[in-house]
């Protein structure tokens, strides 16, 4: 079956290009070439390349959104635009000093999407960011980060918003199911790092050491849990795309690291290592209340792998 994702974001790509006046599309457009402008990973509040959401009018923002939705399954755009609904939120915690708001997200078009074989484009702002480069109508989707601060806004005792829930949760159940030897293993630092150690370089670090314990190690309840979480990234994207990169990953080897306490509520992080895989989860600030996520793929990140391939076939 013919993957209808790459049409999709051509369509959509197309169709906010068409709903921008022509300064936001000057703004919004990029050369495919542009590499200090494409091969970009910022989820601080930052300027950016691309033209804001702010600026657009309501045909534009909906037209910024369904390019968005192109690049995400139904729950991965609820937990995007739960991330851009805490801008607000922060906002006021921090007594409306900074003047964040839901509108400070960006969007930018590499290319041309209605006649270029080789294009792109990144919807980002804070604790936001999709990448997506189309090649020969291939997709190859990454980095994707999602941040969340506060990570867990509570009531009484109870979660009211909690959008990165089930990538910690997930990842403590497998913690919990190593036993004592795994943890052993997987645990490789009494203190969690300041950050996601990819942080937002333009190329990924291929292997981080200490790698963490292997998937063959664990038993199968371990290795159920492991693929599960690998699964909850990968289910990000549209399920087209998940189901080409869970096929890829398959047979992969696969290591689970983690850092910092284990118990809820302290700073924390893992990491899940395989071929051309990075998975980063990060909790390490504002004790343990503003959580990163990101996906990346280290020889494949900004559509190194789909580029590569074209230019072997063009050559």
């Amino acid at each position: 079956m013919e993957d209808p994702v790459p049409e999709q974001m051509r369509t959509a790509a197309g169709a906010l290009l068409a709903a921008l006046d022509e300064p936001a599309r000057q703004r919004a457009r990029h050369d495919f070439t542009d590499d200090a402008a494409r091969r970009w990973l910022e989820y601080r509040p930052r300027p950016r390349p691309g033209v804001a959401l702010a600026g657009l009018d309501v045909t534009g923002r909906k037209a910024a959104h369904r390019l968005l939705a192109t690049a995400l399954s139904p729950a991965a755009y609820a937990q995007a635009m739960a991330v851009t609904a805490l801008e607000e939120v922060l906002d006021r915690a921090e007594g409306w000093r900074r003047g964040r708001h839901s509108g400070d997200y960006w969007v930018a078009i590499f290319g041309d999407p209605a006649r270029d074989d080789r294009w792109g484009w990144r919807f980002e702002g804070h604790h936001l960011s999709v990448t997506m480069t189309v090649v020969d109508d291939q997709v190859s989707p990454a980095p994707l980060f999602l941040g969340a601060n506060p990570a867990t806004v509570r009531h009484a005792g109870r979660p009211v918003s909690r959008p990165l829930g089930p990538e910690e949760d997930l990842a403590r159940e497998l913690l919990d199911a190593l036993g004592p030897a795994g943890r052993a293993a997987a645990i490789v630092a009494a203190d969690a790092p300041a950050d996601i150690i990819s942080a937002t370089r333009p190329t990924a670090p291929g292997r981080l050491e200490p790698l963490g314990v292997p998937r063959g190690r664990l038993g199968a309840t371990g290795r159920a849990l492991l693929d599960q979480l690998v699964a909850l990234y990968l289910d990000r994207l549209p399920p087209e795309l998940a189901a080409r990169e869970a096929g890829r990953l398959a047979g992969a080897a696969l290591h689970f690291a983690w850092a910092g306490p284990t118990q809820p509520g302290q700073r924390h992080y893992y990491r899940v290592q395989g071929e051309d895989l990075l998975i980063e989860y990060d909790n390490t600030t504002d004790d343990g209340n503003h959580a990163h996520t990101v996906l990346r793929r280290p020889a494949s990140d900004f559509g190194a792998d789909v580029l590569a391939a074209h230019h072997a076939t063009a050559h």
